[in-house]
């Protein structure tokens, strides 16, 4: 939350089983959501406070939700006929889909995407933490 509340991202969608912090009508217990609270105030030092969140428990509600507007769905994820991150032209409406940190995005979601980009990887490993991918991609859809 913190690195898209710094790059002025409009809002953050967290889907499934993501952390997210409490809102009115959360069905989790009051010491789960205590608990995940905490943590997410360490990382996000008071940035879920500024940044503009939704939860969703099913990603597919609000990928509908996003096309209904006329947002193209970007897929941040390694796949054949993904194009180079450089080399992809945004748009000004996009919304930025990103998987888990192991698994990626399920292959029925990214059937759901417009377009999949992947960062270029120079190194031995085939992968960026998805944090770090993330933060690269939203610096390359803000400034280029």
């Amino acid at each position: 939350m913190r690195t898209c509340e710094g790059l002025g991202v409009n809002t953050v969608y967290l889907t499934g089983y993501t952390p997210h912090p409490h809102y009115i009508g959360d069905q989790r217990l009051p010491h789960i959501y205590n608990k995940i609270g905490k943590q997410i105030q360490k990382t996000a030092l008071g940035s879920q406070d500024a940044q503009h969140w939704q939860h969703f428990d099913d990603v597919r509600i609000i990928i509908n939700q996003l096309k209904e507007q006329g947002y193209c769905l970007v897929a941040l994820e390694q796949s054949p006929g993904s194009i180079k991150l450089p080399e992809f032209r945004w748009t000004d409406k996009v919304a930025l889909l990103i998987g888990r940190e192991v698994d990626g995005i399920e292959s029925e979601i990214l059937k759901l995407c417009d377009r999949i980009v992947e960062i270029p990887m120079f190194g031995q490993k085939e992968s960026f933490n998805v944090a770090q991918a993330t933060a690269m991609a939203l610096y390359q859809l803000r400034f280029y």
